[in-house]
């Protein structure tokens, strides 16, 4: 009689075996290294708060004010007008000083060229003005009028000596013939320009000069000044009353 059920030969029934989970210990926080991150980042902050309070300080308080204002470099213009128009009332503090607008407010007196203003720590503001140098002079309806090299007449009173007069139909920093006469005039050394008691310009191509001793430099146009100025001087250790040196590689004499 043949069976229906089958059975597994030689097998055994074991216990499942027991798995052994292994944990890794989790490190300690790590407290002091968080700490001494920090320290940089807290050291930065407060230099940060300390250059506030510092600024709040000087711009605020009259700590660092404007308690002395020296003026440099001024002959022909008072102290007095260029404290005027400085307009920096004592007790300012320094940081609230606008030093460009104070310059530019300086430097639109007349007489001055240019001007500086700079913060001198603890408590002054120092002023340095370059003041203008008379070129010329020439003769207006309100009076004698100096003017500078480069054409800007500034102020109404008697020539220093040693000035030339200009002669031009309109002298002014915008007429072309007043620009020419000082290109010639700046372009001549010293010893010759010490001579110059006149130079005028008719025209754009007739500038004249006249020395004390009365003897004239046709000079031309104020093109190759330098070249002109160059030879001027040795030809007029000739003798002669009219030197043209209006073409500088052929001048005469007579």
């Amino acid at each position: 009689m043949t069976g229906g059920a089958a059975a597994r030969t030689g097998s055994r029934t074991r216990p499942p075996r027991e798995r052994r989970t292994t944990r890794t210990p989790r490190p300690a926080p790590r407290r002091v290294a968080r700490v001494r991150n920090r320290k940089p980042l807290l050291l930065a902050a407060l230099g940060v708060v300390v250059l506030v309070a510092l600024g709040a300080v000087a711009w605020f308080t009259p700590l660092l004010s404007a308690r002395t204002i020296e003026v440099v470099g001024n002959v022909g213009v008072p102290a007095e007008e260029v404290l005027a128009a400085l307009a920096v009332p004592g007790g300012t503090p320094l940081l609230q000083v606008d030093t460009g607008g104070a310059a530019n407010r300086v430097a639109g007196i007349a007489k001055v060229d240019q001007a500086r203003v700079e913060r001198v720590y603890p408590s002054t503001v120092r002023v340095t003005v370059v003041e203008r140098t008379p070129a010329v002079f020439y003769d207006a309806p309100e009076g004698t009028r100096l003017m500078d090299g480069g054409g800007v007449s500034y102020s109404i009173e008697p020539a220093p000596p040693g000035v030339p007069r200009l002669k031009v139909s309109t002298p002014g920093h915008d007429d072309p013939a007043t620009l020419d006469a000082l290109t010639a005039l700046n372009s001549m050394p010293a010893p010759l320009r010490g001579q110059v008691t006149e130079i005028s310009a008719a025209t754009l191509s007739d500038i004249r000069v006249t020395l004390a001793d009365g003897r004239q430099l046709l000079w031309g146009s104020a093109n190759a000044s330098e070249h002109k100025a160059a030879i001027a001087l040795p030809l007029l250790g000739q003798p002669g009353q009219l030197y043209d040196v209006s073409s500088p590689d052929l001048p005469t004499i007579r």
